[in-house]
């Protein structure tokens, strides 16, 4: 019974794993709100080594439709222009020289439709993720059967792994339904 429960704690990490980072692809998807997690993951050229945005600048929100960019040296201003330019937030900075300023526009409702997609395909990533960790638990608990664990704990097993997964999929629902609202609230 053991390692029935091994496995099933196994499959419970994988799947909050899969939360966390449906999470972290979420916070990339603006909703028309200026956010420092937007930056996450825009990488640039610092001391000849790929380092993120976060490593070689100090990012703010003074306002809510403002990101403000302060680089440690005055020398990548090009490079994180760049950077952003280059990535597919469709932000276009502006640099005075001590800052760059990044200015969040309001959204159109197609925008906001292509958005709410984007953050589906993110939901369904997440819920195959869900599903093979499932699959994954109760192929690893089947093979214990030649080991001689019962076929009953065998089968409570997977009802304990399929409970799991359907709490995981359910929350997934619940912050897709927060997210699309956030999206579309104007």
């Amino acid at each position: 019974m053991e390692e029935i429960e091994f496995y099933i704690e196994a499959s419970q990490e994988t799947m909050e794993g899969a939360i966390k980072h449906l999470n972290i692809e979420l916070s990339k998807i603006r909703a028309g709100k200026a956010s420092t997690s937007m930056l996450d993951g825009l990488m640039i050229e610092y001391y000849g080594m790929p380092t993120p945005i976060t490593g070689a600048a100090s990012i703010t929100t003074p306002d809510a439709r403002t990101i403000a960019i302060k680089p440690f040296e005055k020398g990548i201003f090009g490079e994180i222009e760049k950077a952003i330019r280059n990535s597919n937030l469709g932000l276009n900075p502006m640099n005075d020289g001590e800052l760059i300023r990044l200015s969040i526009p309001q959204l159109t409702e197609e925008r906001r439709r292509d958005l709410v997609k984007r953050a589906k395909q993110e939901i369904e990533v997440a819920k195959i993720n869900i599903r093979n960790a499932r699959q994954d638990g109760n192929n690893s608990i089947k093979k214990l059967k030649g080991e001689g664990v019962s076929e009953d704990d065998i089968k409570s097993g997977e009802e304990k792994i399929q409970k799991m997964t359907d709490g995981f999929i359910a929350k997934i629902d619940q912050i897709f339904t927060d997210k699309e609202k956030d999206i579309m609230s104007v």
